[in-house]
């Protein structure tokens, strides 16, 4: 029997993968396998949680096999009707997917690279398996991440992929900050969160093609047909007032969605408006009853999705 009196209690997010490339540090966790934090110096990229406190409000958080909402946690998949826990009471929904409580393993690593892996064993509600593994690499070009499923049940799986990271440029609430979301066309939803009808950005308040202030609107907005440069990327660029300052976030092809969020519902009050979730997807919020974006992984298939981080 081992004495561990005296020791410190280990993080609620388990182990801490710390990478570091010249000035840049970020962690990643153990416990589903998500992004705790990204500074550059002393200056925060991510608004992240600390070592000694667990994600709340998806926090950096890996979200498989399905991002956002599902409505009443109920799917359609090859003529058969699944049934998910619901874990957003309040709406009645199914949210974030399956791995957010799950131990990732440590796969791979050296100082600027981590990668950690997990498995979804068939269960009620998702009787399929896949092999995910996510991998967090700091550059000169800042963080890239890269994710990866593979399907190892013998039927084609639903599948889609997404990721919670908050962005801050060191401002006291994201009012003060500038964005640009290149999307033209968004997502209206109901009172749940599920979308209703998609429709173009122009000339209502979710048009972010352009730089402006984020003021005093509540974003919780899912956006599309994202509007892409030569290499492919699509790019959210969160800026202080200033303009010295700012973040890209960017989204390889394949990430067809993003969720822009203002944190207005965070459960802490001191975080609300803090920071901007900004949410790459591969598929649209509700995309396991509807089929926006789902991803059929056939048996042995293989998916992958990039994006990332470029402060400057």
């Amino acid at each position: 029997m081992h004495d561990n009196a005296g020791m410190p209690p280990a993080p609620p997010s388990g182990d801490q993968h710390v990478l570091r490339h010249g000035d840049q540090t970020a962690v990643a966790v153990e416990l589903g396998g998500g992004l705790r934090a990204y500074s550059v110096g002393d200056r925060r990229v991510l608004d992240g949680f600390s070592s000694d406190e667990p994600a709340e409000d998806g926090r950096g958080q890996v979200l498989v096999p399905w991002p956002n909402r599902i409505r009443d946690g109920s799917y359609e998949w090859d003529g058969e009707r699944h049934h998910v826990p619901i874990n957003e009471p309040d709406r009645h929904n199914a949210i974030h997917g399956l791995l957010r409580q799950t131990p990732w393993l440590l796969l791979d690593r050296a100082e600027h690279r981590v990668r950690l892996g997990a498995t979804i064993s068939a269960q009620p509600g998702y009787p399929f398996e896949l092999a995910v593994a996510i991998e967090y690499e700091l550059g000169p070009a800042g963080l890239a991440v890269r994710v990866t499923a593979e399907n190892r049940a013998a039927r084609h799986a639903p599948y889609g992929f997404g990721q919670h990271p908050y962005l801050t440029v060191g401002t006291d609430r994201v009012d003060e900050s500038v964005l640009v979301v290149p999307a033209s066309v968004w997502l209206r939803t109901d009172e749940r969160g599920i979308p209703v009808t998609s429709e173009p950005v122009e000339g209502t308040d979710h048009d972010f093609r352009k730089p402006r202030r984020i003021g005093a609107q509540q974003l919780d907005t899912a956006y599309t047909a994202l509007i892409r440069g030569a290499d492919g990327r699509a790019v959210v660029r969160l800026a202080a007032p200033e303009g010295d300052r700012g973040i890209d976030l960017w989204l390889a092809r394949g990430l067809d969605y993003l969720q822009v969020f203002t944190g207005d519902t965070a459960k802490r009050p001191e975080r609300r408006r803090r920071s901007l979730a900004v949410e790459p997807m591969t598929c649209a919020p509700n995309a396991f009853q509807t089929g926006d974006g789902v991803v059929a992984l056939p048996p042995g298939g293989r998916h992958e999705a990039r994006w990332g981080i470029t402060p400057w």
